[in-house]
């Protein structure tokens, strides 16, 4: 028997990168949910083409109470949410799958919305599903990196990471929830202690092999909480920046005025900083990067680094956090069943599950480095 899956904002950026994914897939049954008619039937037809087989589209408004019954007639057993941005956005979508007895994983990145889904796990262990939060590249693929190398490690230090991604801007939704707390605190660990940095803040050139300098910035993740107690680091830090430094002077720009009071609301321009970077897509180069530097300490007690670099060509970046979710669709029509509750999405997900499912091998490439640490 098939298992269904319902993608939400399906015809989306992200939501469209799936559903091309799992449409290939024959043993899920796929259906798409959005709030607008046209886009869902032109997404429809697209993918049947895909395909070669039927795809069902809802058109409905995921957030409403209605949905849970919607889902019971649609007989869904997974929900995909891509419907960003997720700051401060409801649990609504969650709930509504837990009503109707449905297990759930969104796409977000935002770091009190996936540390905050614990929330529901009592209500979701009472209704015999799963709620995972942060199905995308931070905190599922950050966290499967470390761990298929864990063991190398007696202790874990200090775990620095960050994206650099192509020049090609993503879906607006993306944009305006990294942009929310440009200029604002966000807290990063230091020593053990938490140690607040400013959002899109604090410019760092780092060279990436085979991409030259990327500038980076202060990036708000859920990892850093995450990272805290599955890995007890005691300094965690994440960095993100565009494939142009112009579009990280201008994040940079936008976090300063709004530290200064100058701006109150960067909504209005996240969205002008959207429109100006696709005009500048065609100077990028199309690669992508995910970066991760562990230091501490190797069983025999000796100092230990491990470098781990995830490469993305041809503008193929936006496959990585896309393909978290394909990976656990694809793992749970097999017969996979995550434990029940609510929590962040990490521990589900293999690394070679992970690439199996982004199925882009000649164009995204990871590898890892260990060293003894010493000068």
């Amino acid at each position: 028997m098939a298992f269904r899956v319902l993608v939400i904002g399906g015809y989306g950026n992200f939501g469209s990168l799936i559903c091309n994914h799992l449409v290939m897939n024959p043993d899920i049954e796929l259906v798409i949910s959005g709030r607008d008619s046209r886009k869902l039937a032109n997404k429809v037809a697209e993918l049947e083409a895909l395909g070669g087989k039927p795809c069902q589209s809802c058109c409905m408004d995921a957030t409403q109470k209605g949905m849970s019954s919607q889902l019971r007639t649609l007989d869904i057993q997974l929900v995909i949410h891509t419907g960003g941005p997720f700051q401060n956005q409801s649990y609504a979508v969650a709930r509504n799958c837990i009503e109707s007895g449905v297990s759930y994983c969104d796409l977000s990145d935002c770091r009190t919305f996936v540390t905050g889904i614990t929330t529901l796990d009592v209500s979701a262990h009472e209704a015999g599903v799963c709620i995972l939060s942060g199905c995308s590249s931070v905190p599922s693929l950050s966290a499967a990196i470390i761990d298929q190398h864990r063991q190398r490690f007696l202790t874990i230090d200090s775990i620095e990471h960050g994206i650099s991604s192509a020049a090609k801007m993503p879906g607006l939704s993306t944009v305006l929830g990294v942009l929310a707390y440009a200029g604002r605190p966000i807290k990063q660990l230091r020593m053990g202690q938490v140690h607040e940095a400013s959002g899109w803040m604090d410019l760092t050139l780092r060279r990436l092999p085979g991409m030259g300098t990327r500038l980076l910035a202060n990036v708000d993740v859920p990892d850093i909480d995450i990272f805290a107690s599955r890995y007890a680091a005691q300094n965690l830090s994440f960095k993100a920046g565009s494939g142009l430094k112009l579009g990280g002077i201008a994040n940079y720009l936008l976090a300063q005025a709004v530290r200064r009071g100058l701006i109150r609301d960067p909504v209005p321009w996240a969205a002008r900083l959207h429109r100006w970077g696709t005009r500048f897509e065609r100077f990028g180069d199309g690669k992508s990067a995910m970066y991760i530097d562990v230091c501490g300490v190797s069983p025999d007690g000796q100092p230990l680094q491990m470098h781990a670099l995830l490469t993305a060509l041809n503008n193929k970046g936006p496959q990585i956090p896309s393909c978290a979710a394909v990976a656990l669709a694809t793992k749970m029509a097999r017969g996979y069943r995550p434990d029940l509750g609510a929590r962040a999405c990490v521990g589900e997900i293999t690394v070679n599950e992970y690439l199996s499912a982004i199925n882009e091998p000649t164009d995204i490439r990871l590898d890892v480095l260990f060293s003894d640490g010493k000068p």
